[in-house]
């Protein structure tokens, strides 16, 4: 079968490797298509620290199920077929670090993420554990395919326990804060700013449950949000870009016993006014991965139709155009939220 291989920085190509056979507890799945992630890019790009060369990247799937192995449930709750159409959780849980002993599986010490600790799913077909599977009979390849990235923004919305009655400021209109936009905006009830540089996707981000949107690179920041929360600063920042300025303006922004949540990783060490901290009693919160309840609230929100799915998705490639498609979106970062690679429909 063929393989999109990462083979170091800057540097693609193109894979033979043996079709994978199910073992016991083992699904097998024909990938129908596969999303690229910000850390396919970092990858790529040379930045990604967890990364070891050759790696095959992606981990957001939709797949159909072609085989399956001994011990595989096919009655009952937990029922899988031949035939299904499904998504996945790309993580591992090792089920000894504390992590996992107090159920925080999704922070497992020991965690390894498809396409970024171990070989992922840009590829034709692929081998999983049966409890990985998530099935959701409603949606389409291209919303099961969305289900992760935007699980990740919704595992954020729930560590800052956002509720109806909270402003939630959003850095950052990419896929993972789209879903914590959504998760906020759609699912809550919150009233949300998002923040970003760009219009259009500022644009998207109304689309996705923002009631105001900010453009820092055209509006002062800290007077825009003065005005849109009564100079009280929002309730709740989440954190999904990635940069030190915004680390840094998270603290600033948020109200007295405020909380903030991090999802993005910033390249470099970050200086903070660390008064702030104490004066104003903020609780801040890293948000890692997702959880199979992220799952299932994101696919509730998606089979509602409420989330502008197809509007996400803005690069559909075959996978043959896949290598060439992440040296575009590396060569102009800004233009993509969303590149989905599609497989060819044959087993």
């Amino acid at each position: 079968m063929k393989t999109l291989l990462i083979t170091a920085a800057q540097q693609t190509g193109y894979g033979d490797r043996p079709s994978p056979e199910p073992g016991e507890g083992e699904v097998l799945l024909q990938l129908r298509r596969v999303g690229f992630c910000g850390s396919d890019l970092n990858t790529f790009r040379g930045w990604n620290p967890l990364v070891t060369y050759p790696r095959v990247p992606g981990h957001e799937i939709a797949g159909g199920i072609i085989a399956m192995g001994r011990g595989v449930p096919r009655s009952g709750p937990d029922a899988l077929a031949e035939g299904m159409l499904v998504t996945a959780l790309p993580y591992t849980a090792c089920g000894g670090c504390r992590a996992c002993r107090v159920g925080r599986a999704n922070a497992c010490r020991h965690n390894q993420t498809l396409g970024v600790q171990r070989d992922g799913a840009m590829a034709e077909r692929i081998v999983l554990p049966w409890e990985k599977i998530v099935t959701a009979p409603g949606l389409s390849e291209l919303e099961l395919a969305l289900v992760e990235p935007l699980s990740v923004g919704f595992h954020a919305v729930d560590r800052g326990r956002v509720a109806r009655e909270d402003t939630v400021l959003v850095f950052g209109c990419g896929m993972i804060g789209l879903g914590a936009i959504a998760a906020a905006g759609l699912e809550r009830g919150a009233r949300v700013i998002a923040v970003d540089l760009d219009d259009a996707k500022l644009a998207l981000a109304r689309r996705s449950g923002a009631a105001h949107v900010v453009n820092s690179r055209t509006q002062p920041l800290e007077e825009a949000v003065r005005e849109l929360t009564g100079g009280e600063g929002p309730d709740v920042v989440i954190e999904a870009v990635g940069h030190p300025a915004t680390f840094r303006d998270a603290v600033t922004l948020a109200a007295f016993s405020g909380r903030i949540v991090y999802i993005g990783y910033a390249r470099e060490p970050v200086a903070y006014e660390t008064k702030y901290f104490v004066m104003k009693e903020l609780d801040i919160l890293g948000s890692r991965n997702a959880t199979r309840d992220d799952f299932r609230r994101v696919i509730t929100l998606l089979e509602s139709g409420r989330y502008p799915a197809e509007a996400t998705v803005t690069h559909t490639v075959p996978f043959p155009e896949a290598a060439a498609a992440l040296g575009r979106w590396e060569r102009d970062p800004a233009a993509v939220t969303k590149i989905q690679v599609t497989f060819p429909d044959h087993q």
